[in-house]
C-alpha cells in the first residue's frame, strides 16, 4: 500500500500533530536504543513464526494515523495468512491466531516492529492506539475524531484500559460490533483526557504502567492472550 493514500473516508481533521517538538525528540531518543536492545527478541520471534506458521514474518496493518490518513503499522505476524480479510478486531480467543502467535501477543513482543514506525514519524511511544480505518469510518463521531489530531502511539491510557478489560468487553461472534458497542467509547474518552493534559512526565508514567501491566500478565498467564 502506498503511504498516504487513504482507502476509507474517516472524517479527517486538518491540524498538525500536537506536541511535535520535544515529544518527537523524546520518541526518537527512546525508540532508537530500545530497538537495538530488542533486536535479539525480535530475531527469536521471527524464527518462532517461521517454524510454526507458513508465510511472512511481518504483518503490515493499515491503521488511521494523523488526520485520519492511513499508514502501514508493522507487527510480527501472529495470525494465519489471509486473516486480515476477516474482522477488524481480534477477539481474545480468535481462531485466526496460531499457537506461537498467542505467546507473542500476550508478551507484546509482536509490537516491537512499531519502534520502526516511531523512527519513521508515523507513531509516538505514547498516544491513542491507532484504529483500523474501518472502525474509524463506521464508529467514530466528531468528538472521537479529536484523537486523530495527535500521532497514534504504542500505548496510552485507553490502551491500558483495553489491556485490562478487553477480554470481558469483547464477547460474541462479531468482535468488531462488540468492541464498538462495548469498550471503544470508554477507551477514546480515556485518551481524550490524556491528550488534554499530556506532557513528558505523564508519558513516562504511562510507559512505566504499560511495562508493569505486561510483566504482570506474563507472570500470571504465561502463553495466553
Amino acid at each position: 500500500m502506498k503511504r498516504g493514500s487513504p482507502r476509507h473516508d474517516v472524517g479527517t481533521v486538518s491540524v498538525a500533530p500536537k506536541g511535535d517538538g520535544l515529544q518527537r525528540i523524546f520518541d526518537v531518543a527512546i525508540a532508537a536504543p530500545v530497538l537495538v536492545l530488542a533486536l535479539p527478541f525480535a530475531a527469536a520471534a521471527a524464527v518462532g513464526v517461521r517454524l510454526t506458521s507458513p508465510g511472512p514474518i511481518l504483518f503490515r496493518a493499515e491503521r488511521a494515523g494523523v488526520d485520519g490518513v492511513p499508514f502501514t503499522m508493522f507487527k510480527i505476524r501472529t495470525m494465519h495468512v489471509g486473516s486480515e480479510r476477516g474482522s477488524a478486531i481480534t477477539a481474545p480467543d480468535d481462531p485466526r491466531i496460531f499457537g506461537f502467535g498467542r505467546f507473542l501477543r500476550a508478551s507484546r513482543i509482536d509490537e516491537l516492529p512499531q519502534l520502526v514506525n516511531i523512527l519513521m514519524g508515523d507513531m509516538s511511544l505514547v498516544g491513542p492506539r491507532p484504529e483500523d480505518p474501518r472502525i474509524v469510518a463506521e464508529h467514530f463521531d466528531a468528538r472521537m475524531r479529536e484523537t486523530l489530531k495527535v500521532r497514534p502511539g504504542i500505548t496510552s491510557p485507553g490502551t491500558l484500559l483495553c489491556f485490562r478489560r478487553f477480554r470481558e468487553a469483547v464477547q460474541g461472534g462479531d468482535a468488531s460490533a462488540s468492541y464498538a458497542s462495548g469498550i471503544l467509547r470508554e477507551k477514546v474518552d480515556a485518551d481524550l483526557a490524556y491528550i488534554a493534559r499530556r506532557n513528558l512526565l505523564t508519558d513516562i508514567g504511562i510507559m512505566c504502567q504499560t511495562v508493569a501491566a505486561v510483566a504482570a500478565r506474563a507472570v500470571r498467564t504465561p502463553g495466553k492472550e
